[in-house]
């Protein structure tokens, strides 16, 4: 008897190009349809053919958004998907694979399952992804008819043929996964609610692109990289609904100084990249420092150095941001930890941008990025946009010396002014000066503004035992698994603290965590926020829990390391 109940890892594991992403894709669109709680993550090799993916769905009878270890079905589409995930195979692991990918392995929950055979039954071993998701839909004993109304939507544009042998291929996998499960007493229950919620189903570069857009996102320019490319296709196919100008530049030192140059002419404007591609954008960054040009930089974080690990994921870029750029000028930092927080940050980051005339980095990583989650659409924050740009005048300075040191704004062809700007230090009207007092008030200017940014910053928020001694700090994408691990866990003297801004910290998080044992959850080597905490606010942090190999914490990893707290 093999029994799973309310929380079911299901792994696809198989070679580039052979539909790994979009049978979880299928499966949990299908299985939300059904009223299930859903989510899934993936990993990529860098290759566009061959290595070996796998994509986890976790169907729960309560909202997740994490990653765990543990697989209790895989599905297996070659023999190395079974030696890559071996580590991950337990006593309890069910193997659905041919026969021909297990030789030579011991697995004690192997079943043999046909895919191919069915596969080409149906038509073509093409239709394998399709016969896999059925498989799962029988062993979960879920209704096909959704499945089918799914492929006859998804590829009704190839026609009735592709229609009609999609469907007869997941039928002869959704009979063989019923089978099998009466066969071998398999049993998974999971409480779908009674009442489904009405949600969204969407991933991370979605819900990024979904915020940039009620933002007032007006231009985009990036050279693609990996995980940041997606914001980029996403504005694409929106371009003509939302009149975006978008610009696939020639390299990233075009991409940001065309940024620039759309926001200086009344843009609302992005750049999209990652860690390498940022690296090199960082003179345009200093760039906006000196001439106050807003602009939001959206960074999907990946291991580096270098090219790293490409297509996996860390959140070591905290620092590469936070000093991007030469000279010293203001900035800030935000990371969501939820979609419908990216949402939400999305607006703030070009609100931040707009009215305080400074660089906003936005920080995800490939995790973030690629998971798929429902999220509640009465959720969604729509901010109020505003535009902080002035009609000028004949006297007109654009670097006017103020008391909050913010200079009106006024963009070319907006009023009768000229608006000047200049990479060199410069006196109020834009032209450059050596002028040594001049010089200390230009630079008071462009600092001034991080009192306002720091006031103005985003608490914190705290969940688990209000009264808890350990506070467990986390940012980004971390929010999900040390949600999901104190739930586990559910001891009074734990309580997790999220940030969603990482800079400028807002001082009230001081006394919020004063008396506290603080301990620090990211993904990188050092402990970069830690170090930012104990720099910017003075809390000290007794104790770092780190990870590097370009995976996610999994909720057990996390679980095991706070047991020792």
């Amino acid at each position: 008897m093999h029994h799973f109940k309310n929380d079911i890892s299901i792994v696809f594991g198989g070679a580039a190009g052979q539909g790994v992403q979009t049978i979880a894709e299928a499966l949990v669109r299908v299985l939300k349809r059904n009223g299930y709680y859903v989510f899934a993550c993936t990993e990529f090799m860098s290759r566009i053919r061959g290595g070996s993916n796998s994509t986890e769905v976790r169907v729960t009878a309560r909202k997740r958004r994490a990653y765990v270890s543990k697989i209790d079905f895989l599905v297996a589409l070659n023999a190395d998907a079974i030696d890559h995930l071996k580590d991950r195979i337990s006593e309890t692991t069910l193997v659905f694979a041919e026969k021909e990918h297990i030789e030579g392995k011991d697995i004690a929950g192997f079943i043999d399952t046909p895919i191919a055979e069915f596969a080409e039954k149906a038509g073509s071993r093409i239709f394998s992804s399709t016969v896999a998701v059925g498989v799962v839909l029988g062993l979960l004993g879920t209704p096909i008819d959704a499945f089918s109304v799914y492929l006859s939507e998804q590829f009704a544009s190839k026609g009735e043929d592709i229609v009609s042998k999609n469907i007869a291929a997941a039928k002869l996998g959704y009979n063989f996964g019923k089978e099998t499960a009466a066969e071998k007493q398999i049993e998974v229950k999971i409480d779908a609610a009674e009442d489904p919620p009405d949600e969204l189903l969407i991933d991370g570069n979605t819900a990024v692109g979904i915020g940039t857009v009620a933002a007032g996102c007006s231009f985009i320019s990036s050279y693609p990289m990996s995980p940041g490319t997606g914001l980029l296709t996403f504005l694409a196919h929106k371009a003509d609904d939302f009149n975006i100008v978008v610009d696939q530049a020639e390299d990233e030192i075009a991409a940001i100084n065309a940024a620039l140059g759309a926001s200086y002419a009344g843009a609302r404007s992005i750049v999209s990249t990652s860690g390498g591609g940022f690296a090199l954008m960082e003179e345009g960054i200093s760039l906006a420092g000196v001439t106050e040009v807003p602009v939001v930089v959206h960074l999907g974080q990946r291991p580096g150095p270098a090219t790293g690990l490409p297509t996996r994921t860390e959140q070591a870029d905290l620092n590469l941001v936070l000093y991007a750029g030469h000279g010293e000028f203001s900035r800030v930092i935000l990371a969501p930890g939820t979609f419908a927080q990216a949402i939400e940050l999305m607006q703030r980051a070009f609100h931040f941008a707009e009215k305080y005339q400074t660089t906003v980095f936005v920080l995800t990583d490939q995790f973030f990025l690629d998971s798929i989650a429902s999220m509640s659409e009465s959720d969604i924050v729509r901010l109020p946009l505003k535009r902080y740009i002035v009609r000028t005048d004949e006297k007109y300075s654009r670097y006017s010396l103020t008391d909050d040191g913010l200079s009106p704004r006024g963009v070319p062809g907006h009023g009768d002014g000229i608006v000047k700007v200049d990479s060199h230090e410069h006196d109020e009207s834009g032209h450059l000066t050596e002028n040594f007092d001049l010089r200390r008030k230009m630079m008071e200017k462009r600092l001034k503004r991080l009192e306002a940014l720091g006031e103005e910053a985003l608490m914190p928020e705290r969940f688990g035992a209000a009264e808890a001694k350990n506070v467990i700090v986390s940012w980004g994408s971390n929010r999900g698994v040390l949600e999901e691990a104190l739930d586990n866990l559910q001891r009074k003297d734990l309580a997790g603290l999220h940030f969603s801004q990482l800079f400028p910290l807002n001082v009230a998080v001081k006394k919020q965590l004063e008396g506290k044992n603080i301990i620090v959850l990211e993904n990188n080597a050092t402990g970069q926020f830690a170090d930012l905490l104990t720099r910017e606010l003075a809390i000290p942090v007794s104790k770092r829990i780190l990870k590097v190999t370009g995976e996610p914490f999994s909720v057990e990893e996390v679980v095991e390391a706070l047991q020792e707290v």
